[in-house]
């Protein structure tokens, strides 16, 4: 057989060399906003990080190093006595114990109603969806006051009870409607029809489908929620009676003002007292704030991911 000359001719072509992108040059204006634009950024971080660098260093320096002005960058003869101070009381290991079970219990209630509703919302074929929508739109601008809340508590039996902590503002309107909004715009239809082809109810659908697709949001909720609740006295201050039951955050507020308390005695005791307090006053934002602090890189990835996709508009 012979050879076609066309091919035997035929030479196969180079790939075409990348384009390589043209660097534009930068002019003397740019180079002036990018310089004004760190130096704005950079006082805005040291606005935000140095105070709560100086509660660091000033938490384990010297009372009167503090109160003399001697603290600036570094701790200043470094003492552990305010640490050894607040942690010898059992009031605040207590109130430890009382907040991570607040916190915990109230955080997985608060995003497994927050999930449900927001998904049956977001859902056109939901009856009544609409009145739904304006009446949790409308408990956002309008509240009942503090009177009518503290007589449903009670006439609900939750006064001086846990339950007072953990269920009044389970859900957020807000949050409900940022998780609603991720499940319009994050969960395809084509997984709803394809799961309810297979024979998934609603409840399977939900639990199986819905609840593992939407990591992003639900790590946003419980952030939200866990910080919400730990930061939390006002309900405590309130409904609880019993020291037993009291929060962290009551507690360190108890401690704080006795503290402060200089009624009677004399002057070197009310020197001690205002010394202590000073002391403590440092001490406790870091005992109170470092959970916060250990929670948050575990869910970071997902935050701006899960903030962003429910903040979209369908």
């Amino acid at each position: 057989m012979e050879n076609d000359p066309v091919l035997e001719n035929e030479v196969p072509s180079a790939p075409a060399p990348a384009t390589k992108r043209k660097k534009v040059k930068e002019t003397r204006g740019d180079r002036a906003y990018y310089i004004i634009t760190y130096i704005i950024l950079g006082l805005l971080a040291l606005i935000v990080l140095y105070p709560l660098w100086f509660v660091i260093i000033a938490s384990f320096s010297s009372a009167d190093a503090v109160l003399a002005g001697r603290v600036y960058l570094w701790p200043v003869e470094i003492d552990f006595s305010g640490y050894a101070k607040c942690f010898e009381r059992s009031d605040i290991w207590i109130g430890y114990a009382n907040t991570i079970w607040y916190t915990l219990a109230y955080t997985v209630l608060s995003v497994g109603f927050t999930l449900a509703a927001a998904w049956a919302l977001s859902r056109k074929t939901l009856p009544f969806r609409k009145f739904f929508m304006i009446f949790f739109t409308i408990t956002m601008f309008f509240g009942g006051g503090l009177i009518p809340f503290y007589n449903v508590v009670s006439d609900l039996g939750m006064l001086n009870t846990p339950w007072a902590i953990i269920l009044p503002g389970t859900v957020s309107a807000w949050n409900l409607f940022m998780a609603k909004t991720f499940f319009q715009t994050g969960v395809p239809d084509t997984i709803v029809e394809a799961a309810e082809l297979d024979g998934a109810n609603r409840a399977r659908l939900f639990v199986s489908i819905i609840v593992p697709i939407s990591a992003p949001i639900i790590a946003v909720l419980t952030l939200y929620y866990a910080i919400g609740q730990w930061n939390s006295y006002f309900n405590a201050m309130i409904f609880l009676t019993d020291s037993n039951l009291y929060p962290l955050q009551l507690v360190l507020k108890e401690i704080l003002t006795s503290a402060e308390s200089t009624v009677g005695g004399s002057g070197e005791t009310m020197l001690e007292q205002f010394r202590l307090a000073n002391q403590l006053k440092y001490v406790t934002v870091i005992v109170s704030s470092l959970p916060v602090f250990c929670l948050y890189p575990f869910v970071q990835k997902y935050f701006a991911q899960g903030v962003l996709v429910g903040s979209l508009k369908d």
